[in-house]
């Protein structure tokens, strides 16, 4: 069976929110990033949150959830970079799921059947609701070298955009896939 490893960013400053998100409680008292993790940990067993450096608390409650922390010295240079790193720590797997820290609400099913496709040779992976592509998104390991290649804060769009016919949609009854959070008001708007 193929090795999938979890990654889950959180390295992002929280700049929109005014303070660092991913501590924020839902309204389960939760921190956020925990609760973005607990679906990668329910769908995998070796799961790496890349978080940026001295952020000793979120890399405490990751870690209590059974999540491997590493922090990345060159976060700022954006999202590309901390998943370019995230990959470059899990060697020997044959493909990634990469989460986002501020989302969630995703359902661990979705990262389950995200995994199962890449298990079943997808080059990349994703869920759809109502037709939109959302989060997480599984990488094969036929993409490690332009992962690593990756800079800046558009992430992987680019290369979803280069392989976009190679992409596997699973279909999910699951609105989560969408729902980040990026200021305080969205808390109150996900748990109304």
């Amino acid at each position: 069976m193929r090795r999938i490893a979890g990654v889950l960013l959180a390295a992002g400053v929280g700049a929109r929110f005014g303070g660092h998100k991913l501590l924020a409680p839902l309204a389960n008292g939760t921190a956020l990033g925990v609760a973005a993790a607990r679906c990668l940990r329910g769908a995998l067993p070796d799961v790496l949150a890349v978080v940026r450096p001295g952020d000793t608390e979120l890399s405490r409650l990751l870690a209590a959830e059974g999540v491997r922390v590493m922090e990345c010295p060159d976060a700022e240079q954006g999202m590309g970079r901390s998943l370019a790193a995230g990959v470059a720590a899990t060697p020997g797997v044959e493909g990634w799921l990469v989460a986002l820290a501020d989302m969630p609400y995703i359902k661990t099913s979705t990262c389950m059947r995200v995994t199962q496709a890449l298990i079943e040779d997808a080059v990349l992976a994703a869920p759809f609701h109502n037709g939109r592509r959302g989060h997480p998104v599984g990488f094969s390991a036929a993409l490690k070298d332009e992962l690593l290649a990756l800079r800046g804060d558009r992430g992987a769009r680019d290369l979803l955009e280069r392989h976009r016919l190679q992409l596997a949609r699973i279909a999910v009854d699951d609105p989560g896939i969408f729902q980040d959070i990026d200021v305080p008001a969205d808390l109150m708007l996900a748990a109304g």
